[in-house]
């Protein structure tokens, strides 16, 4: 008996919750980053533009990658409070983020909500076995930069305990299929690829991995996920830089009890630098590694190496030396992209030295708190 056919799209009763949690949020967060606080925004014009034209899902022809800077435990969602509230309530063009999995989905409530909001459960390497750039959320967020639908994988069945964090649409899912993946073989969650109104999605990433609240507005090197993110999709994402600043004042690391309250009065600053992505492939700015890429990934074919869907990667190009090399090179170029936009509002160059991983290592074996540079760190 052949397969009943992949929904297009999530059931009803999940669109409706999702528009709800993704526009309530973005409501709040609009209300409170200009009526509780001093805001600019610049760029915003042509970066509604570009949302403007994404508009019609089949109409489009590559991802979106928001890039930025992270220094306030409320980022995401407070920088999104920038879209007039038209943008809110329509999550299929809106943005997907990664959040950590030991913190937004240890259990079904705040998984329901953090899901809903679309965003993707992702492990630490200091605090899970199952972090790194490899993991099943990351293979997901490739696919989403890409057309898609991709296939359900394997998952356990979800557990109903209200302490574990396991999710399902149920509404969507048939008695012989269940559209969901599982992060570390134990849990489960929606697959949010395997619907064609996910192609091409629009993905923001804080490549710092992690908050950092500098005096000098420094940021730390960027972790190596990122490269994956715009060398694997088949097209080039469109790729936005963007710049934050004053956020570390509504939710700085030293802050005192209440801890959870947000401060009013801050004077925050959202930047969106230019697209350096793939309107056309060629132009990007990431073309010749994307290229270098493509002809690893046939090098491996020639091989005689089993061509994997989207996402899924050979030994050879997980460890491989020429594999590792264009990642880090990727990254820092990514990183030199916000470096832009940061240098686009007047700060004074960074030092060097500050985009290397060398560097950071000199902080020792602390994660979190105040650093020896007069720099505030979490690790979330």
């Amino acid at each position: 008996m052949a397969a009943p056919p992949s929904p297009t799209q999530p059931s009803l009763p999940w669109r409706t919750s999702s528009s709800i949690v993704m526009g309530v949020t973005g409501c709040i967060s609009r209300a409170f980053i200009f009526g509780a606080n001093s805001t600019e925004v610049h760029g915003l014009d042509n970066f509604l533009q570009l949302l403007d034209e994404r508009k019609d899902i089949e109409g489009r022809t590559r991802g979106l990658l928001t890039v930025s800077n992270h220094i306030c435990v409320i980022d995401d969602p407070l920088i999104w409070g920038t879209l007039p509230f038209r943008y809110h309530f329509n999550p299929a063009n809106h943005r997907w983020s990664l959040a950590s999995h030991d913190i937004c989905f240890n259990n079904k409530l705040v998984s329901i909500f953090f899901t809903l909001g679309q965003v993707l459960p992702t492990h630490r390497h200091a605090h899970s076995l199952y972090g790194g750039l490899f993991q099943p959320t990351i293979t997901q967020a490739i696919r989403l930069l890409s057309t898609g639908p991709f296939s359900p994988t394997t998952s356990p069945a979800a557990n109903p305990s209200p302490v574990s964090p396991d999710l399902t649409d149920p509404f969507t899912s048939p008695t012989t299929t269940t559209y969901t993946y599982s992060t570390n073989g134990h849990d489960t969650f929606p697959t949010p690829s395997a619907y064609t109104s996910r192609r091409y999605s629009w993905l923001h990433i804080f490549p710092e991995g992690r908050i950092h609240q500098h005096p000098q507005k420094i940021m730390r090197y960027f972790k190596w996920g990122i490269a994956r993110l715009i060398l694997e999709p088949e097209a080039c994402p469109d790729i936005i830089p963007m710049w934050i600043e004053g956020a570390e004042e509504i939710m700085h690391e030293s802050r005192q009890w209440p801890r959870f309250v947000p401060r009013a009065n801050a004077h925050c600053t959202v930047t969106f630098g230019d697209n350096v992505g793939g309107h056309d492939d060629r132009n990007s700015v990431f073309h010749e590694l994307r290229r270098k890429w493509r002809e690893l990934v046939e090098e491996q074919r020639e091989k005689g190496v089993e061509e994997m869907e989207m996402g899924m990667l050979s030994e050879e190009l997980r460890f491989g030396e020429r594999a590792v090399h264009l990642r880090m090179e990727c990254a820092s170029k990514v990183r030199s992209e916000v470096l832009k936009v940061r240098r686009g509002r007047g700060l004074p160059e960074e030092d060097p030295k500050a985009g290397l991983v060398e560097t950071w290592v000199e902080e020792g074996g602390k994660h979190e708190g105040r650093m020896r540079d007069g720099s505030w760190v979490r690790d979330v």
